[in-house]
């Protein structure tokens, strides 16, 4: 049995830190202590997946901050280092986790949106699984006021290491997925979105990061989503 904790970064424990920096080094290489703590330093909460024995099995970090485009204020998500150890992949506890932490941290009076990279095409399909409408995506192009906000906000959080044009983050010292979480299994090769995320990001077995938007609410849920959404199963804020 799986379990869920949102805490925030200011009061994570050193043994959850050192978990999490284990966890990320075993399936990724590239990563440094450097790294780590600097990509830390800039969220304000993480999400631990533990099981029945109190060992990480995943985790997932989050920068919740407010900006305003055009006007209008808006609060955005950014989800920074996130796995799950494929012993955990059969549990919908992280997801479940996530979406409930982000209703629950969400201001009520303020469009939120989820900022995130993807190396992997397992995170892209979060997407299309929890998401009706998301972008980039296979079956219809971009809107320009949804490519307009990609861009800024993707400017704002990556600087130069954006591209534009392609829609990729290529950082100077990338992460890469080991090869058993990055490489798409046989049976898996006919998904669109998975199709889609390979053509959009060709090289994300070296680490490139694919960015994508979706506005998180309600009536953008699909019926998965609104499973998670309408759980009873809170996660623990400290």
């Amino acid at each position: 049995m799986m379990h869920s904790q949102l805490v925030s970064i200011q009061k994570l424990k050193t043994d959850d830190r050192a978990a999490m920096y284990r966890l990320l080094k075993h399936h990724f290489s590239g990563v440094t202590p450097d790294i780590f703590s600097t990509d830390l330093a800039h969220k304000n909460w993480v999400l631990l997946l533990k099981d029945n024995m109190d060992q990480l099995k995943g985790f997932s970090t989050l920068r919740l901050y407010d900006v305003i485009v055009n006007g209008e204020p808006l609060s955005v998500v950014y989800s920074g280092d996130t796995i799950v150890d494929p012993t955990a992949w059969s549990s919908a506890t992280l997801p479940r986790a996530w979406i409930q932490a982000i209703n629950q941290l969400r201001h009520p009076d303020k469009r939120l949106f989820w900022l995130l990279i993807s190396s992997g095409f397992r995170t892209y399909r979060l997407l299309p699984t929890f998401w009706k409408t998301f972008y980039p995506r296979y079956d219809q192009p971009t809107p320009e006021p949804m490519q307009q906000l990609m861009d800024n906000l993707a400017r704002q959080q990556f600087g130069n290491t954006y591209d534009p044009v392609s829609g990729i983050v290529r950082f100077t010292q990338p992460q890469k997925l080991s090869p058993i979480l990055g490489t798409v299994p046989p049976e898996r090769r006919s998904d669109p979105h998975i199709q889609f995320f390979e053509q959009a990001n060709p090289d994300h077995s070296q680490g490139d990061e694919l960015v994508c938007l979706t506005e998180i609410c309600v009536e953008n849920l699909t019926a998965a989503g609104r499973r998670m959404w309408f759980s009873r199963n809170h996660t623990l804020v400290a």
